[in-house]
Formats: C-alpha cells, structure tokens, sequence
C-alpha cells in the first residue's frame, strides 16, 4: 500500500529545482472517567498531503486532503505559485538537499496495542483509578483519562527519497482535589509529563490504581499542609518539573528560527544569539543537555524530521558550553550553524519549522539520597503548575504542585503552593547536583505550542532530579 501510493504520487512531481510530497495520516482516541462517569470517547482522524517546491530561488508550500489526482495537482500547483511569487524575495535562499533516503523507517514498538485493548477494559480500569481517586470524603473533584495518538508519515522528494514512519504515544492523565477550610489543593499524575511512545502496558505496569491513591492522599495532605515560606534556599527539582524548567529556559530560547526573529511577533525572542554558539557558559559544568531523538520509548524518538534529513544525538550544551542551537536543515543554512533533524509539523497542512524535539538532560554521578543529604536548608519541588517566563525565555516564574521541607539533610513537612523564580542566565550556573542514571526519567508533553498559523505538538524530555544552591523560593495563595 505504502510502496503503492508513493510510486503514484512520485509520478506527479512537477519539472522543478527541488520537490517533497509528505503524507501524514492522524489518529486521536481519548477515554474519560470524571468523578465516576464516563464521558463520550472521542474518535479523530484526519489526514492529508503537503507538497513543498524549491524553484529559481523561490519555495513554496500547496497542501490538501484531496488525495485524488486532481487534489494532489491542485497542491502542487499552488506550491509552484507560491514559489514563483518569493523567487527574488527571500531573506534567504534554501539550497534542497542533494541525497536520496533510501528505504528509511520507523515505527514505535507497542508491546501491547492500544487497538486490541477493548474500550470495555479501558473504562473498568479508569472507573478503577476514579475509585482510587476518590478515596476520601474530602476529595472534591477528580477524574482520569487515556489519551492515544497515532501519526504515520509517508515522504518521498525528486531525490528518490523513500521514507514511512509510523508514530505512537500514550498520555495517561489523573487529577485529584482536596477541599480543607474553602482552601482547595490539586495533585496530578505529574502534570502532563508522562506521555511516552509505548504500548498499552505501560498503563499496567505503572499501577495507577495505587498511585491514585497517594495523587488523592497528596491532595489532602497539601489542603491541610502550611504555606510555603519565603527565602533563600536549595532547591532539589524533581524530574516532573525539571521537564518545564529545560523546555522553557533551554529548549524556547535555542530554536533558531526565535533567535533570528521569526517567531519574535507570536511567541517572542531569546536572549541567545549567534556569537554565544561555542563560547557562552551557559551553566555550570554539570550541565549537558543533548538533542536525542534516538532515546528508546522517549515521545519525540523518530529517525527522520519531516524534512526527510536523518535523525541522531547531539549536543547542544557540554559541560555549560553552548554547543549548537535547535536548527534544522534549512533554517542552519542561513547563519551556517550545524543542523539537527528538528523540523516538525503538528500535520499535513502545516509547514515543518524548528522544534524541540528530546531534549534531554544527561544523568549525572548523583544518588537521590546523596543530594537529599547535602541539603541543610531547601526543598523538593515536584510537578508544574503554572508558569510564567518574559519574551526572551530570561526572567522567569513557576509553581509546583507539592513542596517538601529538607532541613540538615532529611525530608520534613510537606508545604503547598511552592514557587520558585530565577533568571536563565544565572540559574543554570547554580545547578550543584545531578541524578544518576538510576533517577533518569523519560517524560514528555503532549501539547507544545508554537509558529503562525499555530502548531501544537508533542516534546520529549528526558532528565534525573536536580539540585539548585540559592534559588529564590515563596509562597502563594
């Protein structure tokens, strides 16, 4: 089938410079139990082809969901159009690659499939976790839901290009609020953090019945718990909220695209440019952040962008040095930086551009106990819930959902509503500690949002706990 459709739609490519068809086909199925109701399954499918021509110094982009012949040429030739009418008008003229993909593939392993798993069995085992959930009679809301995405990608280019590839992610979701006193405490399954390409068994294996349990007996705890204090302190991040802290202050401001401006009117700017690539200590010596689409089960693993350019492991910052940034293949030509394979698109009717792909912060020499150890005065912080960082990705605010005491190297009383703030360019100098690979977490989300018109796509992050010395910590209401 696959070898079928690309040998007819190869035989439509237009006489031009440089021409890529790339079929995209998506599948969403979402199972939601809130407060022990079930509420409609949601089924959505939608697929497409996008065409983009390099032609006389000009690019253009035609897209359609007619996949008929007439839709197919009607794509590429507004594509052509497009490509005519920027010849002579960009700020840049892409060079398309020279090489052929032969034969690339990639395809997620389910152990267990998500399709073979009756709906039936899928909403006992929610109606099971909102039990859980709902444990105690001061639980005032709760709810927890299964969501499955599937994407397959089909690409071919006038090089004779042969790729499929074939995506999929399950995001577990549990929620549950304790009311103490009008005083309303939430506690998640981490957020949004645990999303991940694997099969059904990982909703198994991680036995969310019980740890509904404990988001619920956190709830309550945190409703009843005092106020996080005020001061100066370490601070010890666990992997939950580490994600948001390198998506935000790493991953945002070392997209290439944001550095040259072109998202400064949507999303805003970075404090990084081009003369800090190779030089700019951007964090102590303890800190290596790798592009790794390569990490197993990770949400943003593939072989191939949606360039067709090959995917593999670099680094963007080794040992504090800012090695490269988050460039693909096109935009790295403008300012002849090396490239990784992140340009993405959320679908067929949407162009690839730079996006975070695994970003992920290497595992350290540190044990979990070892840096509790080292704390005389700080706090654990775990699972994001809010966040606030100015249009540079510099200055910035965020909330956890859970604090923990640690004083002269234990764990005491939890505290709700703990938030820190920092500056990127001096937070990342105070990193002390780092995990070892025993507290290595593969996370990620499923809803980073980015480009004009909007992209909404899935981000992997990879990262061990972390120790701060001197963060700014407070409290709020």
């Amino acid at each position: 089938m696959k070898n079928e459709f690309l040998k007819q739609i190869s035989a439509y490519f237009p006489s031009v410079d440089y021409c890529s068809f790339r079929f995209v086909n998506k599948y969403t199925n979402i199972v939601s139990v809130t407060r022990n109701v079930l509420e409609p399954i949601e089924i959505l499918e939608d697929e497409g082809v996008m065409v983009t021509i390099i032609h006389n110094g000009g690019y253009g982009y035609g897209a359609s969901s007619d996949l008929t012949r007439e839709g197919i040429l009607k794509a590429i030739e507004e594509a052509k159009k497009w490509a005519e009418y920027s010849s002579g008008k960009l700020v840049h003229v892409p060079h398309p690659p020279s090489m052929r993909t032969d034969d690339g593939k990639y395809f997620t392993h389910e152990k267990d499939s998500w399709a073979k798993e009756s709906n039936k069995d899928k909403v006992d085992y929610l109606m099971q976790i909102n039990k859980s959930l709902k444990s105690k009679p001061t639980i005032s809301n709760w709810g927890a839901s299964f969501r499955y995405n599937k994407i397959e990608t089909l690409f071919t280019d006038t090089n004779g290009s042969d790729i499929r590839q074939n995506i999929s992610y399950i995001l577990p979701q549990l929620v549950a609020c304790a009311e103490y006193k009008k005083q309303i405490q939430t506690r998640t399954f981490g957020g949004h953090a645990h999303a991940r390409q694997i099969g059904y068994n990982f909703l198994r294996d991680s036995d969310l019945i019980t740890k509904a349990e404990q988001i619920a007996n956190d709830a309550i705890e945190l409703s009843m718990a005092p106020n996080c204090p005020d001061s100066k302190m370490d601070a010890l991040i666990a992997p939950d909220q580490m994600i948001l802290q390198i998506h935000e202050s790493i991953g945002h401001p070392l997209e290439l695209d944001r550095i040259l401006g072109d998202e400064r009117n949507y999303a805003g700017s970075s404090f990084v440019n081009l003369d800090m690539f190779g030089e700019y200590k951007y964090g102590s010596d303890k800190l290596n952040i790798s592009f790794n689409p390569n990490q197993e089960s990770e949400l943003a693993t593939y072989n191939y962008d949606d360039d067709g350019t090959a995917a593999t492991k670099k680094y963007l910052i080794k040992d504090g040095i800012l090695e490269r940034p988050i460039g693909g293949f096109y935009s790295s030509q403008r300012v002849n930086q090396d490239y990784v394979a992140c340009s993405r698109a959320t679908s067929w009717n949407r162009p690839p551009i730079d996006r975070m792909g695994n970003i992920n912060l290497e595992p350290g020499e540190s044990s979990f106990s070892e840096m509790i150890a080292s704390v005389e005065d700080g706090i654990l912080l775990e699972t994001n819930n809010s966040w606030s960082i100015d249009d540079y990705r510099n200055k910035f605010q965020f909330g956890c959902e859970k604090g923990t005491v640690i004083k002269n190297g234990e764990l005491k009383s939890v505290t709700k509503n703990p938030n820190y703030r920092g500056i990127t360019k001096e937070f990342w100098h105070n990193l002390s500690m780092v995990g070892d690979e025993t507290s290595f977490s593969i996370l990620g989300t499923a809803n980073c949002g980015k480009g004009e018109p909007n992209q909404t796509i899935f981000v992997g992050h990879a990262t061990p706990p972390c120790l701060f010395r001197e963060i700014d910590i407070f409290g709020g209401e």
